[in-house]
This record gives structure tokens, C-alpha cells and sequence, in this order.
């Protein structure tokens, strides 16, 4: 005999679902509030943009090198003006692509402030090399995943992806627009990307959102512009809506 949660068949089972789903939530809580981690600077992308060279070819943008500088750039700046408890983390889904690109900017100044939350795939391997072990974290369920995301999101950059990254984007747009989410500044990295593939006017138009919906982010096509409006808006503690392009 022994104890129902020290049974991996019954922990793995349906009717354990429910303490699984408890554990992703408490695990992390706990851990994060040990390691006094509350500022989270969230990038997104995917992980199939790898630096330029054979994939992505040499004439697209090497988002790979822009996630990294900016990063890096962002680590560099909560080094210089916050107390450590007040630093902000640099945190990705974990995986390769934009997100390693990410979490290995951040490591060039602080490993410390590079965090991973990764997600069970079937065809993915586990956290990149730039993850700080502390801050490695892994998940099976989405959902949960997200709810830790937008916890500690104090910004958002969200670069070139796919389904997964518009999931996060659009849902992470719903919550804000709808009071659920504080609002924070949202940077999507690669007009050209994101003009051809949404027309967001087209929303607009239709009557499916307000025009002050468009403020709601900020698109940019430079680090130094990306770099500038976060710092701006997170050092005055507003999002700045003036200008939507950068």
C-alpha cells in the first residue's frame, strides 16, 4: 500500500488532472515569490527563426539578431536604473528561435534576469542553453503556462510567429482591451511582417473594435525604436498611445 500521491498511476491518471493542474500553479507561485520575481518582460516569437544564414535565407530580417540586442539592451537598462528586487526579467516561452535569441541577450548581461517557461511539445526539445536553472520552468498545460506569463507581464514584445504566437498575442490583446489585464506597453517587432499578414484596420472599419484599440500596441521596426518606447513607458509607468509606429 501506499499513499494516492505517491502512486504515479493514479497521479497520471484523469482523476488526478485537477492536483496536476494545482501543482502548476502553486510550484511557480511559490518559487517566484522566493526569488522575489515580479517583473517580467515577455518576448514571444518562434522558434523557428534561427540566426541568418541557411534558415531564415540571408534576405529576411535576422529577427534572431534584433530579439537578442534588444534583450540585451532591456537587461542592460534594469541593471542601471532598479534595486535588485525591482530588476525586470527577461522571460520566453523557453524554446529555441526568438526565444533563445531572447533569453541568450539577456545572459549576455545578467543570466540571472533570464527566464523560461517552457511547454511539454511532442517534437520540441527542452529550455534552451540561456535559461537561468532557477528560472526553468516547465509546463504540460497551456492555459497555465499563460496565467504565469500575464502574472508577471510588465511589457510584451512579440515578434514574428506563428499559431502559437498569435494565440498568445490576440489573447493577451482580449484581456487587456476587456479591463482583465493592466495595461502595459506591447511592442510587435517587423512592421512589414505584421502589415502584411493583419490588416488591423480592417477591424475598424467593420465596426469590430474601437479605433482606440490600435493604441492598444505599438509596432516598431528598429531595436532602438522598440528600445525606446519600453523604457519610455515603463519608466513613466504609462504607455505612451501618441505613436503607433515606430
Amino acid at each position: 500500500m501506499t499513499n494516492a500521491y505517491s502512486d504515479p498511476d493514479f497521479m497520471r491518471g484523469d482523476e488526478a488532472r485537477p492536483l496536476r493542474l494545482l501543482s502548476e500553479y502553486l510550484e511557480p507561485r511559490e518559487r517566484l515569490s522566493r526569488l522575489n520575481v515580479h517583473n517580467g518582460l515577455i518576448f514571444w516569437g518562434s522558434a523557428r527563426l534561427n540566426p541568418n544564414g541557411d534558415d531564415p535565407p540571408s534576405d529576411k530580417a535576422d529577427f534572431y539578431a534584433h530579439a537578442r540586442e534588444l534583450a540585451a539592451r532591456m537587461v542592460q537598462w534594469t541593471m542601471d536604473e532598479h534595486a535588485e528586487g525591482e530588476r525586470y526579467y527577461v522571460c520566453t516561452g523557453g524554446g529555441p528561435g526568438i526565444m533563445e535569441a531572447a533569453n541568450r541577450g539577456a545572459a549576455d548581461v545578467n543570466r540571472e534576469l533570464s527566464m523560461g517557461l517552457n511547454i511539454e511539445l511532442p517534437h520540441e526539445q527542452g529550455a534552451n542553453a540561456w535559461v537561468h536553472d532557477n528560472l526553468n520552468f516547465q509546463f504540460h498545460y497551456f492555459f497555465m503556462r499563460k496565467f504565469w506569463f500575464m502574472n508577471i507581464a510588465k511589457a510584451m514584445i512579440i515578434f514574428p510567429g506563428g499559431f502559437g504566437t498569435m494565440d498568445e498575442l490576440f489573447e493577451m490583446l482580449t484581456l487587456i482591451q476587456t479591463g482583465k489585464q493592466p495595461r502595459i506597453p506591447v511592442v510587435l517587432f517587423g512592421k512589414d511582417f505584421w502589415q502584411r499578414l493583419i490588416d488591423f484596420d480592417v477591424f475598424v472599419e467593420l465596426g469590430l473594435i474601437a479605433e482606440s484599440d490600435l493604441d492598444l500596441f505599438y509596432q516598431a521596426d528598429t531595436v532602438e525604436a522598440a528600445y525606446r518606447f519600453l523604457t519610455e513607458a515603463l519608466s513613466e509607468d504609462v504607455t505612451p498611445t501618441a505613436r503607433r509606429h515606430g
